[in-house]
């Protein structure tokens, strides 16, 4: 029979793997990515996915090795996944803001990034007022 200390080896074992291929994916989208807009969606999702992963990894074996829960890893991850998004969401804007370039085949027409002369043109009939 298997014991609870090997089961509980596997799952954290597992959450360290998950967490890796989650940060490399990350990684592989912030190199591969043409633009700001595109760079910013793929390391903010997959690389908080990832930290969160090994965070949950390390509260698991360290719950096993001193048995009792360990609240600082479990802090760790509530405050990544509330300031991940936050921070991806300002970034955005700011580039909208600053007008950053967009690659050309992106199908979204984004109204900031447009220039002045060009509001007088009719809009597409998928976008919302």
């Amino acid at each position: 029979m298997i014991g609870f200390y090997t089961v509980m080896e596997g799952v954290i074992a597992f959450f360290m793997v998950a967490g890796g291929i989650f940060a490399f994916i990350g990684a592989l989208g912030l190199t591969h990515l043409r633009d700001f807009y595109m760079r910013l969606h793929g390391p903010t999702k997959t690389t908080t996915l990832g930290v969160g992963c090994v965070l949950i990894a390390s509260m698991c074996y360290f719950s096993l090795v001193k048995e009792g829960l360990s609240y600082q890893e479990l802090l760790i991850t509530v405050f990544l996944f509330i300031t991940a998004p936050v921070s991806a969401h300002l970034l955005a804007k700011s580039a909208l803001h600053q007008k950053l370039a967009r690659f050309e085949h992106t199908k979204d027409d984004i109204a900031e990034l447009r220039e002045q002369g060009e509001d007088d043109q009719p809009e597409s009939p998928g976008r919302q007022p």
